[in-house]
């Protein structure tokens, strides 16, 4: 059985899915730094790089906190367009 999610995790939500995002864009950042790097001379030093992350990172999470509602809201929107064009039989036409 797994263990419960914490009470944070459960309370919270939106909060922890746009950390897990800012997460993401600082990786992604870094990744890319380190790719330029590899091919290129560096761009910027170590500590830039971190720097700068550390802000892709906390943009990329107020952009998913701020922006993840209306995404919910436009795909049930297009799902339940998509499921009318099929006449609501729930069956893929392709």
């Amino acid at each position: 059985m797994a263990p419960a999610l914490p009470s944070v995790v459960r309370s919270h939500p939106r909060i922890v899915s746009a950390l897990l995002w800012g997460a993401v864009g600082w990786m992604a950042f870094l990744a890319l730094v380190q790719g330029y790097a590899l091919v290129v001379d560096p761009l910027v030093t170590f500590g830039q790089a971190v720097v700068i992350a550390v802000l892709v990172g906390a943009v990329t999470a107020g952009t998913a906190y701020c922006l993840e509602h209306r995404v919910a809201v436009w795909a049930a929107r297009r799902a339940r367009r998509e499921t009318d064009a099929h006449g609501g039989d729930d069956k893929s036409k392709s």
